[in-house]
C-alpha cells in the first residue's frame, strides 16, 4: 500500500501550542470571493504574558477606530481578503498557521488534543474540531492517493473495533497552491451512528485535520452547513 505506516501515528498524536487565534464576525455578504472587508468588531485574542486577561487569552471587541490596526497586522493575502459567508464567523489562528469558518451560534470549548473547537450551544456533538502534528512530509500527496488514505484512515484510525465506516464521498482541492483532501463518512455501531467531513492538509511543516460533524439523525438537516465550514480550511503561511 501506498500510504506511509506513520499516518496512525500522525493522526492519533496531536500537538497544541499556544496561539495567536482571533474569531472575525460573519458578513452580511454570503460571497467567498469579494475583495472588500469590514473591519468593524473584530475580536482578537492576545498572547502578552504580561497581562492576566491576556494570559486567559480573553477576547474583547475593537473600537471602530481601531479597526484599521487590526488590518495591518494580517497579510493582504490573508482570510482578510474575502468576506465571511452570512451567519458564519472566522477563526484565524495566525501563529499555528491555518483558518476556517464556523456557525456563528456556535461556541468555543475545549477539545482534549485539540487546538482548537466550536460547537453548537445545544447539541454538543455537532462541533468543529482541528488538531496538527510535526510532519517532514511537504504534501497531501505525500501520504498517497486520496483514495488510500481516506481508506486507510477510516479502517485503522477514526473507527473504532465496534464501528463500521462508510464512506460517502471524497474530494480534492488545491488553494494558492496548497493541496486537500476532504471526505464525507460515517461510523456506527448498534447504538450510535455520527457523520462529519474530515478535511486534511500538509504545509508549515505540519499535518492538519479538521473535522466537523454531528449525530447521522440530524446529518441530511445540517450537512450543507458543515460542508461550507469543511471546504473553508485554508493553511496560511508561517
Amino acid at each position: 500500500m501506498a500510504v506511509s505506516s506513520s499516518l496512525i501515528s500522525m493522526s492519533l498524536v496531536s500537538t497544541t501550542l499556544m496561539s495567536n487565534k482571533s474569531n472575525l464576525p460573519s458578513s452580511s455578504s454570503s460571497s467567498l470571493n469579494s475583495t472588500s472587508f469590514s473591519p468593524h468588531n473584530t475580536i482578537i485574542c492576545s498572547t502578552d504574558p504580561t497581562s492576566n486577561e491576556d494570559r486567559n487569552c480573553e477576547r474583547r471587541p475593537l473600537l471602530l477606530g481601531v479597526g484599521a490596526l487590526a488590518l495591518s497586522l494580517f497579510p493582504a493575502s490573508s482570510i482578510f481578503a474575502q468576506e465571511i459567508p452570512e451567519k458564519y464567523d472566522s477563526f484565524v489562528d495566525k501563529l499555528d498557521g491555518y483558518s476556517y469558518y464556523y456557525p456563528s451560534d456556535w461556541r468555543e470549548f475545549d477539545f482534549r488534543g485539540h487546538d482548537s473547537a466550536f460547537k453548537d450551544r445545544y447539541l454538543q456533538l455537532q462541533n468543529v474540531r482541528v488538531s496538527f502534528i510535526p510532519t517532514d512530509k511537504t504534501d497531501i500527496h505525500d501520504l498517497g492517493p486520496m483514495e488510500e488514505v481516506v481508506s486507510y484512515l477510516l479502517k485503522h484510525v477514526y473507527a473504532a473495533p465496534t464501528q463500521m465506516a462508510t464512506v460517502f464521498d471524497m474530494q480534492e482541492r488545491t488553494v494558492d497552491g496548497k493541496n486537500y483532501y476532504t471526505f464525507e463518512y460515517a461510523l456506527t455501531n448498534r447504538n450510535f451512528s455520527r457523520a462529519a467531513f474530515a478535511t486534511l492538509g500538509i504545509g508549515n511543516g505540519r499535518y492538519y485535520t479538521l473535522i466537523v460533524g454531528a449525530n447521522e439523525r440530524r446529518w441530511r438537516r445540517v450537512r450543507n452547513q458543515l460542508k461550507v465550514v469543511a471546504d473553508s480550511f485554508k493553511m496560511l503561511d508561517i
